[in-house]
């Protein structure tokens, strides 16, 4: 089974699935990007664990409950796959690849010359350079049983899956649609959630290392209900959160010092970030990513509908970056 992250068609719903929820999208426009409808489920723990669908049955019961509420039945959609599944692979293959033979060429070579992290994957690809003799080849890949699975959900709520793709790569639609992207910076995109952080750095729009890093310790986040919605409180203690930040920030240090000295040899380093995602203290990562690193730290607005003032919540914008994506 092929999967693709670049190529695409339009007017789809845009799902967007985590360990604790379930977010849609549509757009009414690109450009501007105007929402038109929007919805969230939250999920009871242990339906998904990880990026990993781990009751099919529950979660195939709660689908058919949004899809009557949100109206969605029947449709084409484009899902966002977990990046705890996805890794990103430079790899060199020989010059006289044709590009439609490419998919093939790396199923061949795969435990010789071509190594992952799992069997049976499905991929996309992107040539970034072409050569006389080699061209370099830009490797998306996932186990294919996850993505399949994934699939046959959608499909046995009678949802028809059009494409996939990677938070990273919708993230950077919406940040090049806001005209914040330059060709010539190296950027770090990382997508802050409760459950998770994915961090990837890009080459102008080039996406080079990905990274994903469970959170622990979210057991203390209790769930409040309001008129206008909810919001997540911290029933531990404060600490434990300044705790669970300085872990993650040693992680983002690290990526940054490996890419600048492993990767580029001392040449790059990363001179922009870019600040996604839902977790509840996300302002407060923004103050502390700055401080820490002294370059600028961007966040997306969207406006919450055509011609309002209110911002849509920031929950929301994984999906709306979805949405940029064409699907074929």
């Amino acid at each position: 089974m092929a999967i693709s992250f670049f190529s695409g068609r339009r007017k789809t719903v845009n799902l967007v699935l985590n360990d604790h929820s379930i977010r849609f999208a549509e757009l009414k426009q690109k450009n501007p990007v105007t929402p038109l409808r929007y919805g969230e489920r939250l999920l009871q723990p242990g339906i998904i664990v990880d990026g990993k669908v781990q009751d099919f049955d529950t979660l195939a019961n709660i689908f058919d409950e949004c899809i009557d509420e949100w109206k969605i039945a029947r449709r084409d959609i484009r899902f966002i796959v977990p990046d705890s599944l996805v890794i990103i692979r430079k790899v060199s293959i020989p010059a006289d690849v044709k590009e439609d033979e490419i998919h093939g060429y790396l199923y061949l070579e795969l435990g010789s010359t071509i190594h992952l992290p799992f069997e049976d994957p499905v991929f996309d690809t992107l040539v970034l350079d072409k050569g006389s003799r080699k061209q370099e080849v830009l490797v998306f890949a996932a186990p294919e049983a996850y993505v399949n699975e994934y699939a046959s959900l959608f499909r046995s709520v009678k949802l028809k899956p059009v494409a996939a793709d990677v938070s990273a790569l919708a993230n950077y639609r919406l940040y090049h649609q806001n005209g914040l992207a330059s060709e010539d910076e190296v950027l770090m995109s990382i997508q802050f959630d409760l459950d998770f952080v994915s961090m990837c750095i890009f080459e102008g729009p080039i996406p080079v290392f990905l990274r994903h890093l469970p959170v622990d310790g979210n057991n203390n986040w209790r769930l409040k209900l309001s008129s206008g919605g909810y919001e997540f409180v911290y029933d531990g203690e404060i600490t434990e959160i300044a705790i669970q930040f300085e872990e993650i920030y040693r992680e983002i240090a690290r990526l940054m010092d490996f890419y600048r000295y492993s990767l580029t040899r001392g040449n790059r380093e990363v001179s922009r970030i870019l600040l996604n995602g839902d977790h509840p203290e996300l302002d407060r990562v923004v103050h502390d990513l700055q401080d820490r690193w002294g370059i600028p730290v961007h966040t997306l607005k969207v406006g919450a509908k055509e011609g309002a003032a209110e911002a849509l919540p920031r929950a929301y914008h994984l999906a709306i970056g979805l949405g940029l994506k064409e699907v074929p």
